[in-house]
């Protein structure tokens, strides 16, 4: 697979990374170990070098899991975990506070079986504690060598600079898709000007794009997708019509609606690396053969009036969660 550094940074990681976090929750129940061990050591054979994890995600399980899938090949991949809930909850609330970073950066060292953090992102920005501290301690625990890397999630472009401004920020990791195009609006300029990359998560549309969710699917009623507007049934009926002409550009290509998102989302800036996860082993083939995929300007164009011709249906995210984004 293919390289890209993540703007002005010099961290150099595949064009796809893995969003591990689906392993462990958010879409129901959690993989077993052995099988999302599986999974992440199939991505690392498929040619990805950048694992996204978090101690939210079960909360810990997660950290866990990639610390012991990966710790054969550890020198051979990038890393990137998050620190900012309270005990790693995130309907406690956030917590950035110094010491509690500090503690975070200690327990995810161990859980991932590894003596530094490659990127360390604040998982939302904490309205409670100036964000010059945040940088600032990240900035210390880079001087420490507990971490390479200081990284930030659905911060908005005023925190951002702050932030950068203090401990230069390696990458922003926010929802970025064919289905949310927000960031197109202030944060891309921002990350170019700054020499930012960035890191989009959700980028099939927590698995809407790739054209296996209808309005029929029924979710686990663990999955956080029925709290999401836009996966509301009626939501989804009038969104299907993006997959559907997807769809029709997909099979043009001869490839996959999820390849043709993916790809999307490559030929937009050359330090833009998505994070696609999945707990299915031919949905990882499917999704890494997304990165090999060129877009000419005539697809492109294609997709252009496809987007511009459907508009889509429903918040992505619940009142109470919508707060923590873009602060």
């Amino acid at each position: 697979m293919k390289k890209r550094v993540l703007g002005k940074s010099g961290l150099e990681v595949s064009a796809l990374g893995f969003g591990c976090m689906g392993l462990s929750f958010g879409f129901g129940p959690a993989t077993e170990k052995s099988e999302a061990i599986k999974v992440i050591r199939a991505a690392y054979d498929g040619g990805v070098t950048f694992f996204d994890t978090a101690e939210a995600y079960g909360p810990f399980a997660n950290e866990e899991v990639v610390g012991e899938a990966l710790a054969p090949v550890r020198d051979k991949v990038i890393i990137a975990t998050k620190f900012g809930f309270e005990n790693g909850v995130p309907s406690q609330g956030t917590n950035s506070k110094p010491e509690r970073i500090r503690a975070v950066a200690d327990a995810a060292l161990k859980r991932l079986k590894t003596e530094v953090i490659d990127l360390f992102y604040q998982h939302r920005v904490d309205p409670k504690v100036p964000i010059e501290e945040v940088a600032g301690t990240v900035k210390d625990l880079i001087q420490e060598g507990k971490v390479k890397h200081f990284g930030m999630s659905e911060a908005g472009v005023a925190n951002i600079r702050r932030a950068h401004a203090v401990q230069p920020v390696t990458a922003l990791q926010s929802e970025y898709s064919l289905w949310w195009r927000e960031p197109e609006k202030e944060i891309l300029p921002t990350l170019e000007e700054l020499g930012i990359g960035f890191v989009p998560f959700s980028p099939l549309g927590k698995g809407f794009l790739t054209g296996a969710i209808s309005d029929k699917t029924e979710f686990d009623k663990t999955d956080f997708r029925n709290t999401v507007p836009r996966f509301a049934a009626d939501a989804r009926k009038a969104n299907q019509a993006l997959v559907d002409a997807l769809g029709k550009i997909a099979d043009r290509k001869k490839m996959t609606k999820a390849q043709i998102a993916l790809a999307w989302l490559l030929a937009q800036k050359p330090w833009i690396v998505p994070i696609p996860g999945t707990t299915k082993l031919h949905r990882l083939q499917e999704n890494l053969g997304g990165a090999s995929v060129e877009l000419a300007p005539e697809d492109l164009a294609a997709i252009q009036d496809v987007l511009s011709a459907v508009q889509i249906q429903g918040d992505r995210y619940a009142a109470q969660h919508q707060s923590l984004v873009n602060r």
